[in-house]
């Protein structure tokens, strides 16, 4: 093992960052800041992170093959103009749940926008349980409903070799696993690959690497964990200064980078003044894998 190196890059205080996503175009970090309402690009050149305010909670944000990126706010896929600070409605779902919101979202191999809803929460996990469902934006902008009952939608990936959809629905404190089919999108024969060990706490974002291992970032277990799908078996923690880690992706100009997003709602002064860094974006070096690039939409 390289020395790891924790480092905070961006100590803005968000109040729930999310959804970090490489954009290769522009050499950039994106994310978002769900209760902030706010989807955020920092840029490793140089300069403060960018922000771009909407009109709801925006929960992930992916890259879009025709340039820019889609959201998930609200209730709603969107589409977002970055220059222009522009959102359009693609389309809306959970109409019949005024208390929803989308949670995390993530585009697949083949350009579907995957992505799941949740009730909106009391206080941070705490809501109305089963409310939510996995969704999917197809490329001609139709949607599909996967499955229902789902308490927090969360981390999602998939395997290299395309046959398995990683998932996270986070109160079930576990990882599951899906047959995958790349054709058409359809997801299958659900098992738990994983499931969370007490002091890990709730397992939230996540992504995989190019040795087909998945990384976990635990929220209130200030930590990202990484795991062996095939054998089920956690292979590494990486410890990180602050309780609230959400979710994690790999950057930078190889891959080699990983970016942690955290919270800081739900702590009391006393909390954030052990740790200062909280709702910061975190960059960690050293762990001698790479990631996979994301895929864009391609509606």
């Amino acid at each position: 093992m390289s020395d790891i190196k924790i480092e905070c890059v961006v100590n803005e205080g968000y109040r729930l960052g999310e959804s970090p996503v490489w954009d290769e175009r522009d050499g950039a970090l994106l994310y978002v800041d769900i209760t902030g309402r706010t989807v955020c690009r920092w840029s490793p050149a140089g300069g403060p992170a960018q922000a771009v305010p909407v009109d709801a909670p925006v929960s992930s944000v992916a890259l879009r093959k025709s340039g820019d990126y889609v959201i998930t706010l609200g209730t709603r896929f969107a589409a977002l103009k970055w220059k222009e600070k522009l959102v359009t409605t693609i389309t809306e779902v959970d109409k019949d749940k005024p208390n929803n919101r989308f949670n995390d979202g993530k585009v697949d191999p083949a350009g579907r926008y995957f992505a799941g809803t949740m009730a909106e929460e009391i206080r941070p996990a705490v809501l109305e349980r089963q409310q939510g469902s996995l969704y999917t934006l197809f490329s001609d902008l139709s949607v599909v409903k996967n499955f229902d009952q789902v308490d927090i939608s969360n981390g999602l990936d998939w395997s290299l070799d395309h046959k398995t959809f990683f998932y996270i629905d986070s109160l079930s404190y576990s990882v599951d696993a899906f047959d995958y089919d790349l054709q058409t999108g359809k997801i299958g024969n659900r098992r738990s690959i994983y499931k969370l060990e007490k002091e890990e706490s709730i397992p939230d974002g996540m992504c995989i690497d190019t040795e087909g291992k998945l990384w976990v970032a635990c929220y209130d277990g200030g930590r990202v964990i990484r795991l062996d799908p095939e054998t089920g078996k956690r292979l590494q923690t990486v410890k990180l200064p602050v309780d609230k880690t959400t979710s994690c992706c790999f950057g930078g100009k190889d891959y080699s980078e990983m970016y942690v997003t955290t919270a800081s709602d739900g702590m009391d002064k006393e909390w954030l003044s052990r740790q200062p860094q909280a709702g910061g974006v975190f960059k960690i070096t050293g762990l001698g894998v790479k990631g996979v690039p994301p895929y864009p939409f391609a509606g």
